[in-house]
């Protein structure tokens, strides 16, 4: 199986004044093409900053992260922003669409960063539009659009680029249960249909239970790393 990620050793120390704080505490974990993955852990476990450097949005204080073969661990910050563009997709838990722009100028927006968008572009769109069930929404503005519809175009943004790695960040925080189930079903065929391999934070044990695998945080380094309802430990690379 391909590995899309490798951690080895990972810490991240934060420094304030005289005092300093460690968030991450010798995480070392792989993961492999198409995989899904829940990361769970209470508040102050480590989880967003775990989320943060498997995005290139923070660097570790020590320790090596390989994307795809490559340690991006020593990246600046100009390598990290380009490796988010082309290889990383991202789902937050407000949206973070732009009010102003229509759905499909709201999806195209990555292949516009990266310089990709042509006219075989379009195809794509609606594919990916069609795939999510948002078709008939190409003209709309996000205010027009519910919650779990909101969501699905963030989806669509995301995936447009075809990236190596889909980061979740609480994705369902602001919706009901009906629509959180509703993304979920949505996550759950991407990554089936597609292949796509995805990272979820949460702190639902209902939602982690939809990925293939949780990894549990606690005080900065991983708890427990299995496979959900059977509690079977999940083998990982030993560095």
């Amino acid at each position: 199986m391909q590995e899309i990620i490798q951690l080895e050793s990972i810490y991240k120390i934060y420094e304030m004044g005289d005092v300093s704080f460690t968030a991450l505490r010798d995480v070392s974990l792989s993961i492999t093409k198409g995989e899904f993955i829940a990361i769970m852990g209470a508040s102050g476990s480590g989880k967003s900053t775990l989320m943060n450097i498997l995005g290139c949005l923070d660097r570790p204080s020590k320790g090596k992260y390989c994307l795809e073969g490559v340690d991006v661990s020593c990246f600046s910050k100009n390598e990290l922003a380009e490796i988010r563009n082309k290889k990383l997709g991202f789902v937050f838990q407000n949206f973070n669409l732009l009010g102003r722009t229509t759905v499909v100028e709201n999806i195209e927006l990555p292949l516009i960063y990266a310089k990709k968008l042509t006219r075989q572009s379009s195809d794509r769109i609606y594919q990916i539009m069609r795939l999510l069930g948002l078709e008939g929404f190409r003209g709309n503005y996000p205010s027009q659009l519910s919650g779990g519809q909101q969501q699905r175009v963030a989806i669509a943004r995301a995936i447009i680029n075809n990236p190596s790695l889909l980061l979740a960040d609480e994705p369902t925080g602001n919706l009901d249960s009906a629509t959180s189930k509703e993304v979920m079903s949505v996550l759950c065929n991407l990554n089936r249909e597609m292949n796509i391999t995805i990272v979820l934070v949460t702190h639902e044990e209902d939602i982690a239970k939809n990925a293939r695998r949780i990894i549990v945080l606690k005080d900065g380094k991983v708890l427990s790393d299995s496979a959900p309802h059977s509690g079977t430990p999940v083998p990982s690379r030993v560095f």
